[in-house]
């Protein structure tokens, strides 16, 4: 088989340079307050130099009893005008810039997790979870350069430069040309040789971040077991070697950034002892006055505020691309669920569920998940399916809501099958209460509204009444309103358990799947729960997914998995 041959720089780059130019005007604005700052500095270091040396002139020229004269006023507003437009154009530039960047990261963490709500169990399975929130976090935040230091700042630089060259031509020509060459190729080594320096190591320091990322979370919730194991100390042995070698990345990174960085100082000192020189020489032939003589070098001088920023955005400009590139691949992945070709929306009401000799077996596996499952649940029906840990329980309830299809077999919804049906359709009607009960930082009250964002405060303080959480709701400092906390670590495993469970009641679904409800419950928890639990799931169709049916409240017909099989 042909390898498929390596993205170019363009095909990483080119979906986000799309994105950006949604928003080309914003973002033209901001390259514009980039470019003011640049200019009104190189205007105050110039016109500083020579106000200062004309004065210093003068002063010598009336001292030695000559007439002269110099209008200290207007060079003294046009510094003044310099300084405070340099000032507020800095300000301005940042807060806009960073707002319009914020803004676009805000819109590309939106659409990859977006991407990640159409994908099935089996797809996402491929990545660790730690993996998937370093697309969603650190990738998406590497991409804030791509406009702050990677498009804007290289263009802004060329135009000081053409800007510094220019208004050095207005005096003498031949200063002009002599200074804007050795500036042109150190523009082109800034951005182009740093970019080829770095972009090995760069790339490289991405992946290590990433997989380091990955092994310490894996050693902090496998701590337990790996010390069972005996294998701690090959993992730290593991962890050890990857950080030396993001370390490593990191001194190469930092060595050529250095490099670049000097480069860049000495060819702009140098241009302005050239400079100086030469315009020495114009001074002495009569072709130009003291003052400008001063003030040609202090104009190259300023540049050193355009090209400084470039050595470091350039050398980095690998894990960019490599953040780029992730992205991409996460932009693409379209897992094994399917819109239907021509989507039917199954009749309203309370379900019959039907599954039609099921299997599942997933990719690698030794053997099926669920193997030639058959199983009915009328309307109003509340099935247990209970089982030992890997029996095949949670795999039927993604079948239930569709986040996987069955390897063979049907599953239908009032008489349609779920694969012809609309996804979203389908889990509008249907409820599901997983294993992990995921909470994000946000109030109490986004938490449940996730299930239904309309839903007023009455409908909030009903479904936590039936998960006994309305009391312990009205202490909370803020009440609704108080935050839960990263992955809700303001607030106990059983009591994330049953916000999560209040935010299936919400949704008020026809089809309600729950996987262990009151698990990480007391008893007596639990059994309060369940009585509230058993009038309002009165009408609707309801699996329960369980190791066993103790506490279950209603349960009409219950069934066993042993390896993916059914039993009475």
């Amino acid at each position: 088989m042909t390898p498929r041959p390596e993205p170019s720089l363009r095909d990483d780059f080119a979906p986000w340079l799309r994105r950006l130019g949604r928003r080309r005007w914003r973002l033209g604005a901001g390259a514009l307050l980039m470019a003011l700052t640049v200019a009104a500095g190189i205007g105050l270091l110039a016109l500083s130099g020579w106000f200062i040396t004309a004065t210093a002139v003068t002063g010598v020229l009336l001292a030695a009893g000559a007439a002269a004269t110099l209008d200290v006023y207007v060079p003294g507003a046009g510094i003044r005008l310099f300084a405070v437009t340099r000032t507020v154009a800095r300000y301005c530039e940042r807060l806009y810039n960073h707002d319009s960047v914020l803004r676009v990261l805000a819109e590309l963490r939106a659409g990859m997790f977006s991407v990640l709500t159409r994908l099935d169990g089996r797809t996402l399975s491929q990545l660790r979870a730690s993996e998937w929130l370093n697309r969603l976090t650190a990738d998406i935040d590497t991409l804030d350069g791509l406009y702050l230091r990677l498009l804007a700042p290289p263009l802004v630089a060329a135009l000081a430069i053409g800007g510094v060259g220019t208004l050095l031509g207005l005096f003498v020509p031949g200063i002009a040309l002599a200074v804007v060459a050795p500036l042109g190729a150190l523009w082109l080594w800034l951005v182009f040789g740093q970019a080829w320096l770095g972009m090995a190591p760069a790339r490289r320091r991405v992946a290590s971040q990433d997989r380091l990322r990955g092994r310490v979370i894996e050693q902090l919730q496998g701590l337990s077991e790996l010390r069972c194991y005996g294998t701690l100390a090959s993992h730290r042995q593991a962890l050890l070697e990857e950080q030396a070698a993001l370390y490593a990345d990191q001194r190469r990174l930092a060595g050529r950034q250095a490099l670049g960085s000097a480069l860049a100082n000495l060819v702009v000192g140098l241009c302005v002892v050239l400079a100086l020189w030469l315009a020495a020489h114009g001074q002495a032939d009569g072709r130009i006055s003291g003052a400008v003589m001063v003030m040609m070098p202090l104009a190259i001088l300023a540049l050193n505020e355009a090209v400084g920023g470039l050595p470091q955005a350039f050398t980095q400009l690998g894990a960019t691309r490599a953040a780029a590139r992730r992205l991409n691949e996460l932009a693409s992945r379209q897992g094994t669920l399917r819109e239907p070709a021509t989507p039917i929306d199954a009749p309203a009401g309370t379900p019959t569920v039907v599954l039609d000799a099921v299997s599942v077996r997933y990719p690698g596996a030794l053997v099926s998940a669920l193997d030639a499952l058959t199983l009915r649940l009328e309307p109003g029906e509340r099935l247990a399916v209970l089982g030992a840990s890997g029996a095949g329980k949670s795999t039927l309830g993604q079948l239930l809501v569709r986040q996987l299809d069955p390897t063979a077999g049907a599953v239908t919804y009032n008489g349609i099958d779920l694969r012809d049906m609309p996804l979203s359709a389908l889990r509008a009607r249907v409820g599901y209460l997983t294993q992990h009960s995921e909470l994000f930082q946000a109030s109490l009250a986004d938490n449940l509204r996730l299930a239904d964002p309309d839903a007023n405060e009455a409908a909030l303080w009903r479904v936590l009444d039936v998960v006994d959480l309305a009391d312990w709701a009205r202490d909370l400092p803020d009440g609704l309103d108080t935050w839960v906390g990263e992955s809700g670590r303001q607030v106990s495993g059983g009591q994330a358990r049953r916000i999560a469970l209040a935010r299936v009641l919400l949704k008020a679904p026809e089809l309600v799947v729950l996987d262990e409800p009151f698990s990480g419950l007391d008893a007596a928890t639990a059994e309060r729960i369940a009585g509230r639990l058993d009038r309002w799931l009165a009408g609707r169709s309801v699996v329960f997914l369980a190791h066993a049916a103790d506490g279950l409240p209603g349960v009409t017909q219950a069934i066993e998995l042993v390896a993916g099989r059914a039993s009475e």
